[in-house]
């Protein structure tokens, strides 16, 4: 019998780090999010893991009692997902801003262009995280729409 095994993924190491809780942090953030997903070859929009972290970033930011905040991004399972660590207890909560608002519409383009949000509790505070579906290669092939699948089924 002559059986070859499974090619395994890379290992992609989680990305942990801390960022001073400033007007910076967000932009550091973005830029790491950034790195860590070209570094990893992780089939996903580095533009919209940017936004969605500075829309988390910010959000802590806001809230944040310390002095710093934790940036965590894992990859595994088909799925990227960026957790932003506070210390505030208070959970977040995604508010219906009007049109002309400068602000109050962070978690509803989290809630709308991630795969999956959410948010727990922590000893030291909370984390609030999104989720991003890794794109497949038939997800690339949806532009020739179902007339190419039949074709290649042929």
């Amino acid at each position: 019998m002559n059986t070859i095994a499974p090619i395994r993924p890379a290992v992609r190491r989680p990305l942990r780090l801390s960022l001073a809780a400033g007007p910076a942090a967000a932009a550091e953030a973005r830029s790491h999010v950034r790195a860590a997903i070209d570094a990893w070859g992780v089939p996903v929009d580095p533009y919209v893991a940017a936004l969605l972290t500075s829309e988390l970033v910010a959000n802590a930011i806001r809230y944040e009692a310390g002095e710093t905040v934790k940036l965590f991004v894992t990859c595994s399972c088909g799925h990227l997902r960026v957790y932003v660590h506070d210390t505030s207890r208070s959970w977040p909560v995604q508010i219906e801003a009007p049109v002309d608002a400068e602000a109050g519409r962070g978690l509803m383009l989290v809630a709308s262009l991630s795969t999956d949000w959410g948010y727990y509790r922590t000893p030291a505070g909370k984390a609030v995280y999104f989720t991003l579906a890794l794109e497949t290669d038939d997800e690339h092939n949806d532009e020739f729409g179902p007339e190419r699948d039949s074709y290649d089924r042929r």
